[in-house]
């Protein structure tokens, strides 16, 4: 009966000392070694901004004419992302076409929430001067969209 009381006592005397965090104070540990809770440490990470565009490789716009000197095209584009984001785009003639010709370029939807979405993106030239380009090519590289982002 004495050894039960001092059991119950000793074991009383550890559930005392174990509820002070970061601390255990005890002169006997229980009778079978039973692993102690004694502190919980928090985990942290920084998370950064990732964005993705899917298929990438694929994306082509490619120009038709709307008008004697006109040309329009668009190709769909798919964004992941984990942040809200703010797309923009411009765009870089080749030189292929020479004189005044004006490119111009258009994201739409421009502003993309997180996880991600599809966006169009839009390429045009007008006063296009085809005098010095040899008639009868294929899919030639007349300019290039580079689309750009920002967190909104």
């Amino acid at each position: 009966m004495l050894k039960k009381s001092l059991f119950v006592v000793a074991a009383l005397a550890l559930l005392a000392a174990t509820a002070q965090a970061g601390e255990i104070k005890t002169h006997s540990w229980p009778t079978s070694y039973v692993p102690q809770e004694i502190t919980d440490i928090p985990v942290v990470m920084d998370i950064g901004y990732w964005v993705s565009v899917k298929d990438q490789d694929d994306l082509e716009i490619k120009l038709q004419q709307k008008s004697i000197h006109v040309y329009e095209g668009c190709t769909n584009m798919t964004v992941e992302c984990n942040f809200n984001l703010k797309l923009s785009c411009s765009i870089s003639s080749t030189g292929v076409l020479i004189g005044d010709s004006s490119f111009g370029c258009s994201v739409s939807p421009s502003d993309i929430d997180a996880p991600g979405g599809t966006t169009q993106v839009c390429a045009s030239v007008s006063k296009a001067n085809l005098t010095q380009t040899t008639g009868g090519q294929n899919n030639v590289h007349v300019a290039t969209v580079t689309v750009k982002v920002v967190p909104r």
